[in-house]
């Protein structure tokens, strides 16, 4: 839909595309992992895209970088007189840049690691809950709890921001019309399996044997979560086909779920956010957001 939309955006004085895409995916920035994060760069049909590939597998990409990355992609589409779509399912990164928040990156805190080193899982969930609560946010994001080491990094990050205040991070907020795509639960899961389905058939097993061949660790591939954990535990045998695609697809489903609870907390947060219904044919969705612009 985005990019149909940037296709009907009329062009730029000096003919370049009148809408161009910045990608607000945390997995999609990386390369060469194209099938498991649906990066689909076919769909764009020649319209210019950002923040997609842009780093290499088993790197750590976070939020304070994004942010980096989101500003210099905006601020240089905006001077070619282009519109930039910010377009992605990553709620946290859109309301990051939406908002203006401008977070200082995170620094290891080895002492704290040291005092954390040896707990388990359930006891540094605990503790990430707690640091959570004082800092007023919820635990949307179960991925920071399947691993101990996720959990080590989640609860460093929530101790950092306690002791630096969000407001005292601001930037301006981004003036943004916002559309989300409004979809019938049982429709989502149908197309969520289909989806997983053909990805399967596309060759992601391959992409992740690829990736592993590389000599990127399991364990790295596994810090990416769905597709890349789950197919990660298959192609090490920790896991069967079936079980390894029964199990993603219901994270899967989980993760969607988590996706629509934050948009409407977003709701709930001040952001006004027009539904479109899915269903509708793409000319129509496109002509309902251009209605909108005016």
């Amino acid at each position: 839909m985005a990019a149909a939309l940037a296709q009907a955006l009329p062009p730029t004085a000096e003919g370049s595309s009148g809408g161009e895409i910045i990608s607000a995916d945390s997995r999609q920035v990386y390369r060469r992992m194209d099938i498991g994060t649906g990066k689909d760069l076919s769909d764009y049909a020649g319209v210019p895209y950002h923040l997609i590939d842009i780093c290499e597998p088993g790197t750590k990409y976070n939020l304070f970088q994004y942010q980096q990355d989101f500003f210099d992609a905006y601020n240089d589409i905006r001077s070619r007189g282009a519109v930039p779509i910010l377009c992605g399912g990553t709620g946290l990164y859109i309301e990051a840049v939406l908002k203006g928040y401008h977070l200082s990156p995170v620094p290891q805190n080895q002492q704290l690691r040291d005092e954390l080193e040896g707990k388990t899982l359930e006891e540094l969930t605990k503790m990430l809950r707690e640091l959570k609560q004082k800092n007023g946010s919820n635990m949307h994001n179960t991925t920071d709890v399947d691993s101990c080491q996720r959990a080590i990094r989640a609860i460093e990050i929530e101790q950092y921001n306690i002791e630096h205040p969000l407001p005292l991070r601001e930037l301006p907020a981004i003036p943004s019309l916002i559309v989300g795509v409004n979809i019938d639960r049982d429709l989502r899961r149908e197309k969520i399996t289909r989806r997983l389905k053909a990805r399967l058939e596309e060759g992601m097993i391959d992409e992740v044997r690829g990736l592993l061949k590389e000599g990127i660790p399991a364990e790295n591939l596994t810090y990416y979560g769905l597709e890349y954990k789950y197919v990660t535990e298959y192609v090490t045998g920790a896991l069967t086909y079936d079980e390894m695609f029964r199990q993603l697809e219901i994270a899967i489903h989980q993760f969607a779920k988590r996706q629509m609870t934050w948009f409407r907390g977003m709701e709930r947060r001040g952001f006004t956010i027009h539904w479109i219904d899915a269903t509708l044919p793409m000319e129509e969705k496109v002509k309902i957001i251009m209605n909108y612009a005016l």
